[in-house]
């Protein structure tokens, strides 16, 4: 086996990707069938958790979502493939679906316009199929299109997340093993320099031999995004530490791996932490222990982080502590009506 079979990896996804573009239910469920292992592992954000297989993955996830978006259609900005530390070999998406929102998805009320929903998806590889998928779907995104938002304000800047800005995100390849080792370490570096908060607080963490001064961090709906280290700081990093100082990584169930500039990290999940403190994203700070699903993305240039592009399931997060952030959304908006072809209006 080579650093070739990276390649072939993430070739092997393209016939699904490409069918997911030009999406057509029918060629979509073949591609699945023809990409996924029989009886592979499918894990997708709250409410969908674990789904059987492909079929699973196409009759309760896409099918309905295709209802909704009938000119539905998949962009990927960012396509890398890899092995992490335990030899699995991961290919990692990062991308929007599109389409017009014409009906109702998981109650939330359509638009009549365009939406995007980011994903950032994660395929376990093994013979060239996929064994194993972790996604994450940003769902708040197309409730707060909707204007159906059911959640505290974002701190920071909600908003569609771009694309890498050197738009080299769909690496295809030869494997350049050098600079993808280097990625590698510089991320799990800055990894190891976060983990230092706890003891030696915000100067330990070394943000600055790590991260660009222009950086670029792309957090899901309900935290928004941000730019420069004092922008990553101030509006995501000092509201979740003061909120789970004690937030540490959940047993090794992470696994990075790196292409080129870029890396990548899987996670289900990925962190432990106590909700106390100050409280977190308008969740009041009563000692909830809860975990953490978090897929993230940087792109690094020139030994330092430019962009991070960083999913974390939030329904989950609320529904471990007993909010259904859904039920609460249904409550909100349940006296605006739909009438096809006419858009949303209210009795």
């Amino acid at each position: 086996m080579t650093a070739d079979r990276h390649r072939h990896n993430k070739r092997a996804l393209a016939s699904l990707r490409q069918a997911q573009y030009d999406f057509e239910p029918a060629q979509v469920q073949a591609a699945l069938r023809s990409a996924f292992l029989p009886g592979a592992t499918v894990r997708l954000a709250h409410p969908f958790e674990d789904l059987d297989g492909a079929d699973g993955l196409f009759h309760r996830v896409y099918r309905p979502l295709y209802a909704a978006l009938p000119d539905l259609e998949r962009r990927d900005l960012i396509v890398i493939a890899g092995p992490s530390a335990t030899g699995a070999d991961w290919v990692g998406c990062c991308g929007h679906y599109s389409g017009t929102f014409v009906q109702p998805w998981l109650d939330i009320p359509p638009t009549g316009h365009v939406v995007m929903m980011r994903f950032h998806e994660y395929y376990l590889m093994q013979d060239g199929r996929v064994a194993e998928m972790q996604a994450l779907w940003d769902i708040p995104e197309l409730m707060w299109q909707a204007r159906a938002w059911p959640m505290a304000p974002a701190l920071g800047r909600q908003w569609h997340a771009p694309g890498p800005a050197t738009q080299d995100g769909l690496v295809d390849g030869p494997r350049d093993e050098a600079a993808s080792q280097a990625s590698l370490r510089l991320v799990q570096d800055m990894l190891a320099g976060l983990s230092r908060y706890a003891s030696g607080g915000v100067t330990a963490m070394e943000l600055e031999r790590f991260w660009h001064p222009r950086c670029n961090w792309y957090g899901p709906a309900g935290i928004g995004s941000n730019r420069g280290i004092a922008g990553f700081r101030h509006w995501h990093q000092i509201p979740f530490l003061a909120a789970m100082p004690d937030r540490q990584g959940s047993g090794g169930k992470g696994e990075i791996f790196a292409d080129g500039a870029y890396v990548a990290v899987t996670g289900w999940p990925n962190m432990r932490a106590t909700i106390s403190g100050d409280g977190w994203m308008g969740i009041a700070a009563a000692g909830q222990p809860i975990t953490l699903r978090s897929l993230d993305f940087w792109r690094c240039e020139r030994g330092l982080i430019r962009e991070n592009w960083v999913l974390v399931d939030l329904l989950h997060v609320y529904r471990q502590i007993g909010v259904d952030v859904l039920a609460r959304m249904r409550e909100f908006n349940k006296a605006r009506h739909w009438v096809v072809g006419q858009g949303p209006s209210t009795p």
